[in-house]
């Protein structure tokens, strides 16, 4: 190593290193594409390294791995052995790991196989299923750093607690319970308050479709990971869009269920005790069908008895349906009077309302109370130390903050104290308030769309782009407002960037000086082939409703010809 060196960035390489060593020899790529070569991983490209059956296998959605695994077709440990090695190439491609435990993911495999051939049945309904896991979950054997370098070696920054490589989450356990498969910790960026996925020990973790952009963030390595279909399913949080942003950008579904709604209980976090706005802990998967599955599985065992902050409310399979006689009512959010999406965006939004109007729905536009009241209360909940969490957490080992964070928290200001309890009362005061004024404004909207019911869904932008380029993700409006309401919401996968077709539009007037810095970002070339996703939003505590609503929209958008739109 260099004389000189930061002996943060020793630390930091020696991580580094070891989670590339964690890759069996075999799986090891002699070389590497850089991102203008291969632009696309994805597909026919990261397909070429494997075998026949481990395409097959992890191509395939999670309840036909459970189906396959649970009547013999399948081993649990091939299954997870296929997983693995798609996992090492993704890593490899993208940078989307933190933790690489595969020999203990065999080892448990094994287990659930010979459970299975003593009992004829599986152990649970996740029998032998692999999921990845963001790096805030604790699992033993294996640090959680959350991309904070002075975290490796500690528990959550602290020595000697007793904790280091033996304390598991609350759904870590449940998941295990299940008969699920535990084989990697995914990347996130150091403090997880960014939409790209950057820290000091693995770099920037890109975009598995389109290596010119991000994979999106906090929960990045979860999408670039399973956009390469080296998991079936994972687990990310969502603060401000962190599983909807990933999701979107690697084309997949993500839900962002209402707080209290799964277990949070023993995992890592930023700005913990900050409970105005809480994070809250979802599935991304490339089906509808898997969140439910993942959803409805971890209800069964019941987390609210584990969990004080988890409210009693079992799978309610009566929401989960559709009748197929009911016409539904929409609502659309097109620009939220702050930032204008870029055309692709667009596109895929009216690719969504037409669609659903064809089939004979009603779709009015969304005119709800000023987004930017809810988002300043949102940020105000973020700021109340000042930053102090994050700073304690970097001066750990002296490294430095990813430059993305300063577009968000301005990190070189000047150090203010934190806000004091009757601020933080006050911002609460207001922030139900706004929340009574926006509930109310829905169900004005029956009036409006011709069932005499409120609007089932609101559809809307993920982001202002189909993804972020690197250090531009400067604009957070569209999920973070969903946050602040604590309302249920979940990506669709629409479509990818034709540059032939979304062409920059000249008409374009920017709103203010953000709007105009965005809008620049756009070039056809650049992102032409990445995922466009839209997401829809449900009311709070409506996570069965709005996956039902979901799997509905994407089923119509499948049955018809996309380009006749």
């Amino acid at each position: 190593m260099a004389d000189g060196e930061p002996h943060w960035q020793k630390i930091a390489k020696a991580k580094f290193e070891s989670i590339s060593e964690s890759i069996p020899k075999p799986w090891r790529l002699d070389s590497l594409p850089s991102n203008e070569e291969q632009r696309d991983v994805t597909g026919d490209y990261i397909r070429q390294y494997l075998s026949k059956e481990e395409v097959e296998i992890t191509e395939a959605i999670a309840t036909t791995i459970v189906h396959n695994i649970s009547t013999g077709r399948w081993t649990a440990e091939a299954v997870t052995n296929a997983f693995c090695h798609r996992a090492g190439l993704a890593h490899q491609l993208t940078n989307c790991l933190h933790e690489i435990f595969f020999h203990a993911a065999i080892e448990d495999a094994k287990a659930l196989d010979d459970y299975y051939s003593k009992n004829r049945k599986p152990m649970g309904p996740l029998h032998g299923l692999p999921v990845s896991l963001k790096d805030q979950f604790h699992v033993k054997g294996v640090e959680t750093s959350m991309g904070y370098v002075g975290w490796l070696g500690t528990f959550e920054g602290k020595k000697g607690t007793g904790k280091e490589k033996v304390f598991e989450s609350e759904m870590v356990k449940e998941l295990r319970s299940l008969g699920a498969v535990l084989y990697c910790k995914t990347s996130v960026p150091h403090t997880l308050m960014t939409g790209e996925t950057v820290n000091n020990i693995i770099g920037y973790t890109w975009n598995p479709k389109n290596r010119n952009l991000s994979c999106g963030g906090s929960s990045g390595g979860e999408g670039a990971l399973i956009g390469l279909r080296g998991s079936p399913v994972g687990f990310g949080t969502d603060i401000g869009g962190s599983i909807r942003i990933p999701a979107a950008f690697n084309g997949l579904y993500g839900l962002r269920p209402s707080a209290g709604r799964l277990p949070y209980e023993g995992m890592a976090n930023s700005m913990d005790g900050q409970n105005s706005v809480l994070s809250v802990v979802g599935p991304l998967a490339p089906s509808v069908g898997t969140l439910e599955l993942l959803v409805k599985s971890i209800l069964s065992r019941e987390p609210w008895l584990h969990d004080p902050l988890v409210h009693e409310m079992p799978w309610c399979d009566d929401k989960a349906v559709i009748p197929q006689d009911r016409k539904l009512s929409f609502a659309v959010l097109r620009h939220d009077g702050a930032v204008e999406p870029h055309p692709p965006v667009k596109r895929a939004i009216e690719t969504v309302v037409q669609t659903l109007e064809k089939q004979g729905h009603k779709v009015i536009d969304w005119k709800p109370p000023s987004h930017k009241q809810g988002l300043d209360l949102l940020h105000n909940a973020w700021s109340y130390d000042r930053g102090a969490d994050f700073r304690s957490a970097f001066e750990l080992s002296g490294e430095p903050a990813a430059p993305q964070l300063g577009n968000t928290y301005g990190v070189e200001s000047v150090i203010e104290p934190p806000e004091d309890a009757v601020y933080i009362a006050g911002n609460n005061v207001a922030k139900r308030q706004y929340q009574k004024e926006y509930m109310e404004y829905w169900n004005s909207t029956a009036e409006l769309t011709g069932t005499g019911k409120p609007v089932d869904t609101v559809i809307l932008p993920v982001a202002p782009f189909a993804a972020a380029r690197p250090n531009t993700y400067l604009y957070y409006g569209y999920t973070a407002i969903v946050n602040l309401l604590d309302y249920t919401a979940c990506t669709l996968p629409v479509t990818t960037v034709n540059k032939h077709v979304d062409k920059p539009d000249p008409s374009f007037k920017p709103k203010n000086s953000l709007d105009k810095k965005i809008m620049a970002t756009y070039d056809p070339e650049i992102f032409d082939g990445a995922h466009v996703s839209v997401q829809l939003m449900g009311r709070r505590l409506q996570e069965e409703t709005v996956l039902a609503l979901t799997e509905y929209v994407a089923g119509v958008l499948e049955s018809i010809d996309l380009h006749r739109l």
